[in-house]
């Protein structure tokens, strides 16, 4: 399948569930980066129609053991992304932080516009709907000791993959990057292709204006080390 035809099918968006995870796919950048308009589907979150297919099977086996799973973040654009990049560099200065530091304060959990897996439609943010909602909900100790969402975490680490869904911000010690995050889930049979895809593309090209906060920081030896760092800082399942 060619370049044109990846277009026109919005990725197929996505009929790839038998595609070659070893080899990377000729898609348009500006699908991978945020910037593109790919084919959603889904009930109150938006992922590619395959993703969601294999998702809505997954939940229908988790409610029958009592676990209600809610997507609480699914597709996000460049845009979405960049405006919490800017938020949160904003607030973090006005805390007195220097633009170094509150620009590694940021990438503790959030991505750069452009290099969130989540422009992908292949990704999720989950919280079990049981339990009350208080507060911020994507917190790791909700998810452990007895939290809330302790349940929810020890279901999918048994039967998520079952479904194509791997933890991408595992608590490796030898992982670098993100910290841990027990709510994000990645669908790996397209994810897998669709980060050796984003891999080759020039980053420097597609994701720095001078509207992104912290910009003449983020270029040169900043964004060759964080896409080694956090980008492939990753768990080796989806490598």
């Amino acid at each position: 399948m060619n370049r044109l035809e990846f277009i026109n099918t919005g990725l197929a968006l996505m009929g790839l569930s038998h595609y070659q995870s070893d080899k990377s796919m000729n898609i348009d950048p500006h699908l991978l980066i945020g910037k593109g308009s790919p084919k959603l589907v889904g009930k109150n979150h938006f992922l590619l129609t395959e993703v969601d297919q294999s998702f809505q099977k997954m939940h229908t086996a988790a409610q029958k053991q009592g676990i209600m799973i809610k997507v609480v973040s699914s597709y996000r654009s460049f845009d979405r992304q960049k405006s919490i990049w800017n938020r949160k560099f904003v607030n973090f200065k006005s805390q007195g932080m220097t633009d170094e530091n509150a620009i590694s304060k940021i990438i503790e959990y959030s991505t750069l516009p452009g290099t969130s897996r989540h422009h992908w439609g292949t990704e999720i943010d989950i919280i079990d709907a049981g339990p009350p909602e208080e507060g911020d909900v994507l917190l790791p100790h909700k998810f452990h000791d007895q939290g809330p969402y302790t349940a929810l975490r020890e279901w999918m680490e048994l039967h998520a993959r079952e479904y194509g869904f791997f933890l991408p911000y595992t608590q490796d010690k030898n992982r670098t990057g993100f910290k841990y995050e027990p709510w994000h889930y990645s669908y790996a049979p397209l994810s897998r292709p669709m980060l050796k895809s984003y891999l080759e593309l020039d980053l420097s090209q597609w994701i720095l204006s001078k509207d992104l906060k912290g910009s003449p920081l983020l270029g040169g030896v900043f964004l060759e080390n964080y896409i080694q760092s956090h980008v492939k800082g990753i768990d080796s399942s989806l490598l």
